[in-house]
């Protein structure tokens, strides 16, 4: 399982933000369209009916976020500590993120928890944007994305890649 840019990507399954476990929202993207996951959303958009895939509320990476993750790390490690309880300082589930689905039959709005523990940087967000553009050009364009992304995430061993790799990743799937 890897993170590049927005996607998530293990084995041959490819998510925008995080993979969703058990009842939590996400957003998978197969051959056949845009998957809603989750308790308060479902629902198959395909790629034929699909116009438009957008996000939003996508955090940036900035010192400020980094900092203020490590601070809040830190803070739970100790309470961890302290009261053993296993609990993290907060208890806040990550950020969410908007998957904007626009379609044949209207707008959709799906959510899916964000990845990256202290926001993405801006060139990952911006080619991540252009690669979700991409994908509603064409069938064609579509399956030939999303093979390249699942041939990569089958290959691929390990945690997520670095930046410069990610990011040349993002921009050879941009084409």
């Amino acid at each position: 399982m890897a993170m590049v840019g927005l996607f998530w990507i293990a084995g041959s399954d490819v998510y925008v933000g995080a993979k969703p476990s058990g009842l939590a929202p996400g957003v998978r993207l197969t051959p056949e369209g845009v998957v809603a996951l989750g308790d308060r959303q479902s629902g198959l958009y395909l790629w034929e009916d699909v116009h438009a895939l957008t996000v939003a509320d996508v955090p940036v990476k900035s010192l400020k976020r980094q900092a203020g993750a490590v601070k809040d790390l830190a803070l739970g490690m100790v309470l961890d500590v302290a009261l053993s309880a296993g609990v993290g300082l907060t208890g806040e589930d990550p950020p969410m993120m908007t998957v904007c689905v626009a379609s044949t039959v209207g707008e959709h709005e799906l959510t899916a928890y964000v990845a990256a523990a202290v926001g993405y940087s801006q060139t990952e967000v911006d080619l991540s944007r252009a690669l979700l553009s991409r994908l509603t050009e064409g069938a064609a364009t579509m399956a030939t994305t999303l093979t390249a992304m699942s041939e990569w995430g089958r290959a691929w061993e390990g945690g997520s890649p670095r930046r410069a790799e990610r990011e040349g990743l993002l921009q050879g799937w941009v084409g």
